[in-house]
């Protein structure tokens, strides 16, 4: 059963897809691997100049710690319950970066 102050693991997939569509850099990718077509596609689309200079600004504010990168990299996320779970089915939580 779920209760409050639960550690949980999360697919990773959702996160990874909004923080490279927020930042427009990889995230939990290994040095050498190759970015597919549709991931290259959506790092290096094409952008206006206002958009590209927003995108240039969010970049040096993306740093992710260590331990939240090779989370991301094994693909499964550890979060923890900061809600208490009803019979709504929905939990509210953050994620953990490290060994918490």
């Amino acid at each position: 059963t779920l209760v409050k102050s639960a550690v949980v693991q999360v697919e990773a997939a959702p996160f990874r897809q909004w923080y490279e569509a927020h930042y427009a850099t990889p995230l939990g990718r290994k040095k050498g691997a190759k970015l597919s077509e549709a991931e290259e596609a959506v790092l290096n689309k094409k952008r206006s100049k206002k958009t590209q200079k927003k995108y240039d600004e969010r970049k040096k504010t993306a740093k992710v710690e260590q331990g939240l990168e090779e989370q991301f990299i094994t693909g499964k996320v550890y979060a923890c319950i900061s809600s208490r779970p009803g019979q709504c089915g929905r939990a509210d939580g953050y994620i953990l970066e490290g060994k918490e």
